[in-house]
């Protein structure tokens, strides 16, 4: 199977990387070109321009956000460029009307279009376990199944409407962005007490709340040590809050707590902390707190 891959950032690297070695006919694109030298190296082919990877069997986008993703698609036409045959799996975070117009548009020019946004940090995503939510017309699915099992432990169909993929994921997030600040207040309100960070992190992990959003969370924030280039920024975090927050309201769904964790998102990029990892929260919660006075 020859697959297109375009957007290279700490996900893509790790995603395109596997299917390499699995043995796909991989040829990436990356605005950042010298991004691509390590995959080239690895045994991919290193396309000139995003048109060049859209002639494969599936093509592959996974980038930033909305604006990166219409970049790309506008300025070198690429749902024309796309093969009669190719199906484009979108595996970025994107709005649900992002998501819709995407279907629509590839529908209107005869293309197929899968919306296939992951679960999981970057560290999961080289070791292939990430969680994938698929939706979209179940033929153009299972043509791009054996890309998708490359890259993750499981795949979730969704549904014929390539949106709700997306609303899954932004549901997702809601919910990971909450559960991290809600760890964030927890350990505060302990240290405050008296109670080491890492003693409070260590019993809650590993009792009532060792669930992967805090595993995964808790060894920066008990050392704060927060600057991982490999995981989620916090900054991305907001993107994605804003994101559920604009879905929620087109569909009059009261969002109080999503509206309260935006609010500490905002609190933290305000202090710098937006390419810091989404565990920097736990210095938010300190600085309301005043711990460090």
């Amino acid at each position: 199977m020859n697959i297109g891959f375009i957007g290279l950032g700490a996900m893509g690297r790790a995603m395109a990387h596997n299917l390499v070695a699995a043995g796909f006919d991989v040829t990436v694109w990356n605005r950042s070109a010298d991004k691509c030298q390590p995959l080239v190296d690895a045994g991919a082919t290193q396309a000139d321009t995003p048109a060049d990877c859209a002639r494969a069997d599936v093509l592959i986008t996974m980038l930033a956000d909305d604006d990166a993703l219409a970049a790309v698609i506008d300025e070198h036409d690429l749902i024309t460029a796309l093969g009669d045959n190719t199906v484009h799996v979108n595996m970025a975070t994107v709005a649900v009307e992002t998501g819709r117009t995407m279907a629509a548009r590839h529908a209107e020019a005869g293309k197929a279009y899968v919306a296939a946004p992951v679960l999981g940090r970057p560290d999961l995503a080289a070791a292939a376990k990430l969680n994938i939510v698929a939706a979209g017309p179940a033929a153009a699915i299972e043509t791009a199944r054996p890309a998708l099992e490359t890259m993750g432990a499981k795949l979730w169909p969704a549904g014929d409407d390539a949106f709700r993929a997306n609303v899954i994921k932004l549901a997702t997030n809601t919910m990971l962005v909450s559960a991290v600040e809600t760890m964030a207040e927890a350990t505060s309100m302990s240290a405050a007490y008296g109670i080491e960070p890492g003693d409070f992190l260590e019993i809650i992990t590993h009792s009532v709340f060792g669930s992967p959003a805090y595993l995964g969370y808790a060894p920066a924030m008990e050392k704060r040590d927060y600057d991982n280039p490999e995981g989620f920024k916090l900054k991305l975090g907001a993107k994605d809050i804003d994101l559920a927050l604009r879905a929620s309201r087109a569909q009059n769904v009261p969002m109080p707590m999503g509206a309260a964790a935006r609010e500490r998102l905002a609190e933290a990029m305000a202090a710098g902390d937006g390419e810091l990892d989404l565990s920097a929260l736990g210095e938010a919660a300190r600085r309301s707190a005043h711990l460090d006075d």
